[in-house]
């Protein structure tokens, strides 16, 4: 029994088989590269999701959790730590937001969101999209369009309405005087990678003027320099009323956070929503490290250009591509058995769907990390 299958049966034992996971075990990580517990390296298009926007182990995001460990790791929201004003702080400057809340994870942060839209209108209504995604637990769920996702849990946080993603004329049909919020994601993550038009997006907000509903945007995939811009936002003339944010956030470490506009937190009060572990010093202090890397290296521009790059390889080999920044897809046929065939060739790539494939590497990756990419993907669809 190879070492790979026997830690494999050893997780069939005690975990939980919520998981369809490749056969892989992977024990460490450097830049864009992961190591199984063989010995082979993969070139690592995933990025954990999303997530590792400075591809794995970034030097200075291990020390700076190293340093804050030594001094402090937890102490609660009943007191206030440095590292979370410093963060708050830091994303008021590059997200353009007020103020903010500190959680764990995308979903946490889009279910901050919902409760904040309903407590600020009073209103109950939500209007999502197709082929959105918002996450797993019982709110973010809601507003999740796929039934396979949603029909075991029913009945669900109500009343939800689906409008025809990009549609302006659906969208009139569905929103109106009841609606809470409506709940965008910029560019559709794990719907197979659709940006959203600059019309539509329009639309949302002359409709917010009209029934004074919050407009949400769900930065946890679009943020933190994946697109070619900071936040997917920053591609439309329009500033949300709430966003939420995970993912790149803390390169790694688990962190999410919503950010809403002054007028939204004003009407906000004490114990309406709360998080134990939310905004901890490990978290807050890793989300600052990644946050000035990205600046210093430029990875925000890194990943318009190097993006560009990509998709243009892409539609070489597979005649489409569509996204933006580093956050591609491309059409093929057997999307599942490239993923399986890729992995053989040592290189990570995801599907969202049978016939889509979905690319989202570290906003380090350059143009020889692609051709190499490309190389093995190349092989991969034979």
């Amino acid at each position: 029994m190879s070492l790979t299958h026997s830690w494999i049966e050893r997780e069939k034992k005690v975990h939980i088989q919520f998981y369809r996971r490749l056969p892989v075990v992977f024990e460490r990580g450097a830049g864009c590269w992961l190591y199984d517990v063989e010995g082979n390296r993969y070139l690592d298009l995933v990025a954990g999701i999303a997530v590792c926007v400075l591809g794995h182990c970034h030097p200075e995001v291990v020390e700076a959790v190293k340093a804050q460990a030594e001094k402090l790791m937890h102490t609660s929201n009943l007191y206030y730590t440095i590292p979370q004003i410093e963060l708050a702080e830091k994303l008021s400057e590059i997200t353009g937001m007020d103020k903010f809340f500190f959680c764990n994870s995308g979903a946490e942060a889009v279910e901050a969101s919902l409760k904040i839209a309903r407590k600020v209108t009073g209103k109950k209504k939500f209007v999502a999209f197709t082929r959105s995604f918002h996450g797993r637990t019982m709110g973010a769920l809601s507003v999740t369009w796929k039934e396979v996702f949603r029909k075991p849990f029913e009945p669900l946080v109500e009343p939800v309405v689906f409008a025809e993603f990009n549609d302006v004329n659906d969208l009139k049909e569905k929103v109106d005087e009841s609606t809470a919020a409506v709940i965008l994601e910029p560019v559709q993550g794990e719907g197979g990678i659709n940006p959203a038009e600059e019309e539509f997006v329009n639309e949302i907000f002359e409709l917010k003027e009209k029934y004074g509903f919050v407009v949400i945007f769900d930065e946890v995939q679009t943020g933190f320099g994946r697109t070619g811009k900071w936040f997917g936002k920053d591609h439309f003339s329009v500033e949300p009323d709430v966003m939420a944010m995970a993912k790149g956030m803390g390169a790694g470490f688990p962190v999410g956070g919503v950010g809403v506009k002054e007028e939204i937190a004003e009407k906000l009060g004490f114990s309406e929503h709360a998080s134990t572990f939310g905004g901890n010093p490990l978290a807050c202090s890793a989300s600052l490290a990644c946050i000035r890397v990205i600046e210093r290296e430029k990875l925000v521009e890194n990943a318009e250009k190097t993006g560009k790059y990509f998709r243009e390889r892409l539609e070489e080999l597979f005649g489409n591509a569509r996204g933006l920044g580093l956050m591609l897809a491309a059409e093929c046929e057997n999307a599942f058995d490239v993923v399986s065939k890729a992995l053989e060739n040592f290189l990570l790539v995801n599907a969202t769907s049978e016939s889509s494939l979905r690319f989202v590497p570290p906003l380090i990756i350059g143009k020889e990390e692609v051709d190499m990419a490309i190389e093995k993907l190349s092989k991969s669809v034979r």
